[in-house]
């Protein structure tokens, strides 16, 4: 199944209205940029997914083995370096896991966060298509 996700741009900075059918939310860039920062930055949304991914998957397999857990956070911090090569990121991640776990639990819940699904497509060989108008 695809996903399909619809944008307009709209004069304002560069503010723009992000939907999928059903949820809509706002982009735009920082002021540094020349935008309105109304809405989070093409980075920030690409990041919250990668943690959003994450620390459900946590929750997801804890609940699969009922694990008592509480709260899942994450903090990601992005650097972007220009190379010869193009572009190299680095993606540093800091999750905390609450609950009754042992520290065995919490190595497993952690390695298992790194094979969601946004990780692994991140990854992953990527072709992104011409534009054609």
């Amino acid at each position: 199944m695809a996903t399909v996700i619809k944008i307009k741009n709209i004069e304002e900075g560069f503010q723009s209205i992000i939907t999928n059918g059903k949820h809509t939310i706002i982009g735009d860039e920082p002021i540094t940029s020349k935008g309105t920062d109304l809405g989070l930055a093409p980075s920030e949304l690409v990041l919250s997914g990668l943690a959003m991914c994450k620390v459900g998957t946590v929750r997801f397999i804890a609940r699969k083995n009922n694990w008592e857990i509480e709260n899942v956070t994450a903090e990601l911090v992005q650097e972007v370096a220009r190379g010869e090569g193009g572009l190299k990121t680095t993606i540093q991640i800091k999750m905390i896991i609450e609950g009754n776990l042992s520290e065995e639990q919490k190595e497993e819940l952690i390695k298992q966060a790194d094979r969601c699904y946004i990780h692994r497509l991140l990854n992953s060989e990527w072709d992104i298509m011409p534009i054609t108008l």
